[in-house]
Formats: structure tokens, C-alpha cells, sequence
């Protein structure tokens, strides 16, 4: 049998757009070699009207499931509890804004039938604003790919499919949806990527801007963290404590040596004050090495709950 497919979908204020998406996406699975598939609807907490054009659009769509959040928690929470409720064996996620195209479900799923873990959707020739989107994005990609390991083109792309069993597997939080296939890497899953078709924005306002540029900076600090780190938080705070009283002890056997030496007194020398100040530092950072390590052990054994709260479930 052909494998089952849950489209996953977030969707903030696109009331103006979603009876086409929901068109477009029959059309997708129209044909009799589509198969089995479902497509599970977030609200994340619209105020344009978006939930009660869900209520109409969803009842002509079949396998349709709908979550309302009680509040507008971010991206990262929508795809989440998509991700949850998902039942297929392969899990797609899109855009609701109609700048991923549906029909590239089936070729991105063809590539991971092939052994794929996740095939990200590459937005090769994007109908963005160069400056204040597709510029910024091209850095923030080549930097990610560099830190991450994992090198991809297209990192903001929503239009990806992933194997579900390791989908579920993965934790998210924040704004760490941009993160999937680096967090997926980390966990060892085969990343292919493939060119998709990215349309011009009809109805709506993005809601992305440059703002997010920086969220995006420091948001790789954590996935860096979380990749590399997070089961021994002790190697990065020990390092750089290790580094630090290195430094700390060069620069105060070099100041004694200017001392006996050359005749300057210490009080005269600024850099045994910043040996003094590597040193606390190099100590405090080995404590805080022990203490994440406590919490990391603390986390593993701790009930986790999730960062949102569904206010209703609909099954259609």
C-alpha cells in the first residue's frame, strides 16, 4: 500500500487564501496514484476570520482536521501540534499563504520514497523582494549550513516532507521550526533537498520582515547547542574555563616576568587585572558547566509538556 501523507498546515490571518489552498491541494491528491492522505489545519490564533473560513472551506475537504489555539503562539507551536496529530507515515508541511505550491507534494514525496528522511523544498527561483528577503535569507542559509553541518539552500522554506517516525521524535520550541533538518541531522536522518515552485503573494501581508534576521542569529547558538552540546554541556563551559585559565595564567606569568625582569611593578601592569578577571570567569564557567549538567539529567527524567495550549479539535 501506498503510504499515507498528513499535510500540515499553520495558518495566522490568511482568511483571503485558504478556500484556494484547499482547492489547490485536492487537486494535488486528485489523481488515483496519490494515494491515502489527510490534511491537519492550525489556527494559530486568527483574528482576521481565518477559523470561521476553516469551518466552511474543511467540510468539502475529506480527512480534514482542524486545532484551534486559544491564542496566537508562533509558528513553531502550530507545526508542532500538527505534528502531533498527524497519523501518516510521512509528514508534509506547507505554508497557508499560497506561495508553496501543492503540487510539489507528490514530487518531494517521490524523493523520499527513495530513502529520504526529509526532502526540503528549495525556493530556486523565489518571487521575494531582494533586499529585505531573499538577501538576508542567503546569508543567514550559508551561515546555518556552515555552523549546522548540514547544507542547505533553502533553510526558510516551509514546503518540506519528513519521515514521521523521526519527525515526532523531535522537540520544538521557540522559533526552531526553521531548524528541522539540522535538528533532524543531528539525529542522523538522510537530507535531500529539491527545487520547488514559489509563487508571488496574492492576498494577505507577510508576516515575516527583517527582524527575524536577528532571531534567526540567536536562535543558532541554541541549535548548535542542542546538536552538539546537550547531552555534554560540560565540554563547552569546561572549554572555555580551561581556555580562560590558560589565558588568565600566561598573562599573570607574564606580568611577574615583567616584574622580576624589567622592573615594572604590578600596579603598573592593567593586564594582571585581566588575568584576575579570566580567572573568576574561567571559574564560574566551570560550575555552570556542572550545573547544566545536572539539569540536563534533571530534563531527561522530567514530564514534559508542550508550549501551547489547544483550545478545540475538530475531526471532518
Amino acid at each position: 500500500m501506498t503510504p499515507k501523507i498528513s499535510v500540515v498546515i499553520p495558518v495566522y490571518n490568511e482568511k483571503e487564501n485558504l478556500k484556494e489552498l484547499a482547492r489547490e491541494l485536492a487537486a494535488a491528491f486528485a489523481g488515483p496514484e496519490a494515494g491515502i492522505w489527510e490534511s491537519v489545519w492550525v489556527d494559530d490564533g486568527s483574528s482576521d476570520g481565518s477559523y470561521e473560513e476553516l469551518l466552511t472551506v474543511l467540510k468539502g475537504l475529506p480527512g480534514a482536521k482542524l486545532i484551534r489555539f486559544a491564542r496566537n503562539f508562533g509558528q513553531t507551536a502550530a507545526l508542532s501540534a500538527g505534528i502531533a496529530a498527524a497519523s501518516g507515515e510521512y509528514i508534509a508541511t506547507m505554508d497557508a499563504d499560497l506561495q508553496n505550491d501543492p503540487a510539489d507534494i507528490g514530487a518531494l514525496f517521490k524523493k523520499a520514497l527513495e530513502g529520504c528522511d526529509v526532502v526540503s523544498g528549495w525556493r530556486k527561483d523565489r518571487r521575494d523582494p531582494f533586499f529585505t528577503r531573499r538577501l538576508p535569507s542567503f546569508i543567514a542559509n550559508a551561515i546555518i549550513s556552515k555552523v549546522t553541518g548540514v547544507a542547505l539552500h533553502d533553510y526558510g522554506c516551509t514546503l518540506k516532507i519528513y519521515k514521521a517516525s523521526l519527525l515526532k521524535s523531535a522537540e520544538l520550541y521557540g522559533e526552531m521550526h526553521r531548524f528541522l533538518p539540522a535538528l533532524l541531522g543531528y539525529m542522523g536522518a538522510r537530507i535531500a533537498e529539491l527545487a520547488v515552485n514559489h509563487r508571488s503573494r496574492k492576498s494577505g501581508s507577510s508576516k515575516y520582515g527583517l527582524g527575524r534576521t536577528f532571531k534567526v542569529a540567536l536562535d543558532l547558538f541554541t541549535v548548535k547547542f542542542m546538536g552538539d552540546f546537550i547531552t555534554k554541556p560540560i565540554y563547552l563551559f569546561g572549554g572555555l574555563s580551561l581556555s580562560l585559565l590558560f589565558a588568565s595564567g600566561v598573562m599573570a606569568a607574564f606580568t611577574l616576568y615583567r616584574k622580576f625582569f624589567g622592573q615594572v611593578f604590578v600596579k603598573d601592569q592593567p593586564l594582571f587585572l585581566v588575568a584576575i578577571f579570566f580567572a573568576l570567569v574561567g571559574v564560574q564557567f566551570a560550575f555552570l558547566g556542572l550545573l547544566a549538567e545536572i539539569l540536563v539529567r534533571t530534563y531527561y527524567r522530567a514530564t514534559r509538556k508542550p508550549a501551547y495550549h489547544i483550545k478545540e479539535t475538530r475531526q471532518f
